[in-house]
C-alpha cells in the first residue's frame, strides 16, 4: 500500500480508502448499498487495516446515520490507528439540510456522537448548497477547526466555479482551505479530467475517488451480450447511477477482459489500478458487501499497468469533451497552452 499527502496538504493517506456506505444498511436509497452490522463490519476493518489502509469514508446520510454509528463501533480500541472522513448536506430530514452555520454545526456534533469520536480527520461538504452564502459556509467550517473538531475540510461533488469561488473566499477571508474533493471518475466517467483535475492541479486539491467501478459496472459481472445475475444489485440501482453511454461501456469492458487475462488480474482490479497513477488522485475509495470482495479489491495495489495497457484503456474510455473544453484541443496553437486531459503539467 502506497500514502500519499492528499493535494497540497499534511494529510497523508493510503491509496484506497474504504468507504462504509455499506454499513448499517437502514434507510432507503443510501440504505440499499450493503446490511454490514457492527461483527461483519469489524472484520472488514480488520482487513483493511492488515492491507495498509488508513482512510475511512462515511456519510451522515449513508443508512441515516447508521453507517457511521456502525463504522465507530468498529473502530473502538484503534482511533488513534485510522483516520476518518465524513460528510454533510444531504437532507437526513424534511427541515434538515444544507450546509447553513446552524446545520453544520449540528451535523458535526451529531457524528462525533455516532462515531464515538472526538475529532474528524477530514470533514467534507456532501453537495453545493446554493441558499447559504459561501461566507457562511467558511465561517463555520471555521469555528469548527478551531474547537478541534474538524481537522481538515473538503468538498464533494461540487462544480468547478463553485469549488473556485469558495478557494477564494477562503483566502481572502483566512478561513480554512478546503484540501479534498470527492468525485465520481471511472474509466467510463472521466468528465473529471475536463475542468476539475486542472484546477485540482492547479489549486492543490486532492482527488478522492467515489464510484471507481462506475456504478457496480465494472465489477467484471457485466458482459457484453450477457444478461445480469439475478442477484446483482444492478438491477435495482442502474438507473440511479451516472449514466453512460451503451458503446463506451461495453468497449471499456471489452477492454478490461482482456487486459485481465493478460495480466492474471481481475477485471475490478485493472479498473482501479488505473485510476490509482491518473493525476491529482489521492485516494480511491473501495466499497465492499462482504470479505471476498473487499479482499479483490485490495489485490489492486502491489503491481501496475504496463504503458501499452494503460494507452488501450485511454482509448477505449476516451470520449470528445464537451465545449468549451472541445473542439480545441484540435488546435495545436490551443493544445500547447491547455494540455490534453490527464497530461502531466
Amino acid at each position: 500500500m502506497e500514502y500519499r499527502r492528499v493535494g497540497d496538504s499534511d494529510l497523508v493517506v493510503s491509496e484506497l480508502s474504504f468507504g462504509a456506505a455499506t454499513f448499517g444498511g437502514s434507510g432507503a436509497f443510501f440504505g440499499a448499498w450493503g446490511h454490514s452490522g457492527v461483527k461483519q463490519a469489524r472484520e472488514m476493518v480488520d482487513l483493511s487495516l492488515n492491507a495498509g489502509i488508513n482512510l475511512f469514508d462515511t456519510a451522515d446520510v449513508y443508512s441515516d446515520g447508521a453507517s457511521e454509528e456502525v463504522l465507530g463501533a468498529a473502530l473502538r480500541g484503534r482511533r488513534d490507528r485510522v483516520l476518518i472522513s465524513t460528510k454533510a448536506a444531504l437532507p437526513t430530514g424534511p427541515d434538515d439540510w444544507g450546509t447553513s452555520r446552524a446545520r453544520l454545526l449540528r451535523a458535526v456534533d451529531s457524528a462525533l456522537t455516532r462515531l464515538q469520536t472526538d475529532r474528524i480527520d477530514l470533514f467534507q461538504l456532501h453537495a453545493y448548497d446554493a441558499f447559504t452564502p459561501i461566507d457562511e459556509v467558511l465561517e463555520a467550517l471555521d469555528t469548527l477547526v478551531k474547537a478541534g473538531k474538524v481537522r481538515y475540510t473538503g468538498v464533494s461533488n461540487f462544480s468547478g466555479w463553485q469549488l473556485m469561488k469558495s478557494l477564494s473566499l477562503a483566502e481572502k477571508r483566512d478561513r480554512p482551505r478546503y484540501v479534498a474533493h470527492q468525485v465520481y471518475y471511472s474509466l467510463i466517467g472521466r468528465d473529471y479530467e475536463w475542468e476539475l483535475m486542472p484546477l485540482a492541479t492547479a489549486e492543490g486539491i486532492g482527488a478522492l475517488v467515489w464510484s471507481p467501478l462506475g456504478w457496480g459496472r465494472l465489477t467484471g459481472k457485466l458482459r457484453r451480450g450477457r444478461p445480469l445475475p439475478e442477484h446483482s444489485r444492478l438491477h435495482a440501482t442502474a438507473d440511479a447511477g451516472p449514466p453512460v453511454d451503451h458503446d463506451l461501456l461495453y468497449g471499456v469492458i471489452d477492454e478490461l477482459d482482456v487486459i485481465a487475462a493478460e495480466t492474471g488480474r481481475t477485471v475490478p482490479q485493472v479498473a482501479l489500478n488505473w485510476l490509482l497513477r491518473r493525476p491529482t488522485v489521492s485516494s480511491v475509495i473501495i466499497g465492499a458487501r462482504n470479505e471476498p470482495q473487499l479482499r479483490d479489491n485490495l489485490g489492486a495495489v502491489g503491481w501496475t499497468l504496463d504503458a501499452d495497457q494503460i494507452a488501450r484503456l485511454d482509448a477505449a474510455s476516451t470520449r470528445d469533451a464537451p465545449y468549451p473544453y472541445f473542439p480545441y484541443y484540435r488546435q495545436d496553437g490551443f493544445a500547447k497552452l491547455n494540455p490534453p486531459r490527464g497530461a502531466a503539467r
